[in-house]
């Protein structure tokens, strides 16, 4: 069984008031994977930095962060986690843009929302901190394709990747 790891960035929610992390947590848990573990954190690179890497040694399959991917001066997720990402997939970004922008119009635009994979080849979602964004990804871009980006990660990690083909 997967398992999935949440990291939540914000300054004002709790571990009991963190809707956006419960309901990530319930979709996934309700699509058969499991939860490893929901962490809460400020906004502050060094801190969004020191959990995610608390979350990668506890060896989830995928980590998936919401909150702190807008373009406002205390959004410091993408400039936290970018850099301990090896491999970013820009076409999850473009993806979520493109269905936020049907959804809400130009204000999607500023979404950072990222995906990639870690040291580790675990793989990491960058979500924003709505309910409806992430539920938005989660519905229409990560259950669909996780496990086959997991499947092609690891395939290339073996190389035994090229004569599958």
């Amino acid at each position: 069984m997967k398992k999935v790891a949440i990291l939540t960035v914000s300054d004002s929610r709790t571990i009991d008031d963190d809707t956006s992390g419960k309901l990530i947590a319930e979709i996934m848990t309700n699509n058969g994977l499991s939860l490893s573990t929901r962490v809460v954190v400020n906004d502050d690179i060094v801190n969004i930095q020191a959990a995610y890497l608390q979350l990668e040694q506890a060896n989830p399959d995928i980590i998936i962060t919401n909150g702190g991917t807008g373009i406002a001066q205390r959004d410091v997720t993408i400039p936290a986690i970018r850099p301990l990402l090896t491999k970013i997939i820009p076409g999850f970004g473009e993806a979520f843009r493109q269905i936020s922008f049907a959804e809400i119009g130009t204000r999607a635009l500023a979404s950072q929302a990222l995906a990639g994979f870690n040291h580790r080849n675990q793989l990491t979602y960058c979500l924003p901190g709505s309910k409806n964004a992430c539920q938005t990804a989660l519905d229409k871009l990560i259950l669909p394709e996780y496990d086959h980006l997991l499947f092609e990660s690891s395939a290339q990690r073996k190389e035994v990747h090229h004569h599958a083909h």
